[in-house]
């Protein structure tokens, strides 16, 4: 070997074929431009509630900051379960609950326990990016099964979803509520994806952490968890960034079967440790006392989701379907086929941060996506910007 070649660096082939994250590429052209109403990232702009910061304090000068159980503290688990009791009506065995460190760790867990290289993941597009990247870090394929815009709502095909599957399917990927779309997978579908799992000899891996972003009256939007069995070959992930607005706490959890325990487990502590002992314990004051903050973010996101409605209302060139759940609005502006130049040149000459609708997978150019869980005014002004650029 010379000694040109030792300084050449080797990694992983898969990570060489990792796609880059556009919508983190428009966030950093916004915070180059000061004066930018940037509405790109998923994160509403409500504070995480002075109570859950309270619990968090108290827990640190209560010595809370050691290392903690790698599938999380005891109290964490036991609110985790009885949320899941009072929300979804389920008792869930408590070998089935993990807390790990955010919602994007779990998914990363859930692929860990299933993905060799040269499997594949079939996924229900469009989706949110990093679900993609962690999927061809892995060195699998994935595979986009797109859902159907139809008379301003979107539907999925079932029937797409096992055309695209075969004896390297390791796993059916779906967000419910969905990130971009805002659909929600009706509690029917979700038995008949179990079915197709079980009779294909996959898993489905359910991200659900914008379940309690919902409308109309609603607790929750339904859950995979209320249609399983304890050992369905299912991996349900939660966070607690959207509802309890805690996007930088880094806390989450994942619902898994019994057998896996161990093995979710050891490759939280593996990845990270798990989370800060005292942001588990303000975890657990989040979900016992946060009902009332949930109902605000509820009624801050369908404030944001009137005003969006009308401002898109009539206009010739935006299509904006319904969005029954979350708080984004993922629409096609008209005559646009390159989402990601669309949405540079909005920043630089509108002064508006949008997400484009490429990051989301392929055939979403043309589409964007917006958080509209803002202050009425901000958003407002924002969306002026927009439709004046249109």
């Amino acid at each position: 070997m010379t000694s040109e070649s030792k300084n050449v660096l080797s990694f992983r082939p898969a990570l060489l074929h990792t796609r880059t994250q556009e919508i983190a590429y428009i966030a950093r052209i916004c915070q180059a431009n000061p004066d930018t109403l940037d509405l790109c990232f998923g994160q509403s702009d409500l504070p995480t509630p002075p109570f859950i910061v309270d619990a968090l304090e108290r827990a640190i000068a209560e010595g809370k900051t050691t290392y903690a159980y790698r599938r999380g503290v005891e109290p964490l688990r036991r609110a985790i379960h009885e949320y899941h009791q009072k929300i979804n009506g389920v008792d869930l065995d408590m070998e089935r609950i993990s807390a790990v460190s955010s919602g994007m760790s779990g998914i990363m867990i859930s692929l860990q326990c299933l993905v060799e290289p040269g499997d594949n993941v079939v996924v229900v597009a469009p989706v949110w990016p990093n679900i993609v990247i962690a999927i061809e870090a892995m060195g699998a394929e994935v595979r986009f099964v797109n859902l159907e815009q139809r008379d301003g709502a979107w539907e999925l095909d079932l029937a797409a979803v096992e055309a695209a599957s075969d004896d390297r399917t390791r796993a059916i990927f779906v967000t419910s509520p969905s990130n971009p779309t805002g659909w929600v997978m009706p509690s029917q579908q979700q038995r008949e994806v179990l079915d197709l799992a079980r009779r294909l000899g996959t898993w489905v891996i359910a991200d659900e952490v914008y379940s309690r972003i919902v409308y109309d009256g609603a607790t929750a939007a339904a859950s995979f968890l209320e249609v399983a069995t304890d050992e369905d070959p299912l991996f349900v992930i939660q966070s607690f960034s959207k509802a309890w607005s805690m996007t930088g706490w880094r806390l989450g959890w994942v619902v898994h079967p019994t057998a896996l325990a161990i093995q979710v487990g050891n490759l939280s502590a593996i990845n990270s440790t798990g989370s800060a002992t005292f942001v588990q314990h303000a975890g657990v004051t989040a979900i016992r006392d946060g009902e009332p903050f949930v109902k605000q973010m509820q009624d801050h996101s369908a404030r944001g989701r009137r005003i969006v409605a009308e401002a898109f209302a009539g206009h010739d060139r935006i299509l904006a379907p319904q969005v029954p759940a979350s708080f984004f609005a993922y629409f096609r502006i008209d005559g646009v086929d390159n989402s990601l130049a669309f949405a540079e040149d909005l920043v630089t000459r509108g002064g508006v941060g949008i997400a484009p609708g490429s990051a989301f997978g392929p055939g979403n150019d043309g589409w964007f996506r917006i958080c509209f869980a803002q202050e009425p005014g901000r958003l407002q002004a924002a969306l002026d910007r927009l439709i004046a650029a249109v």
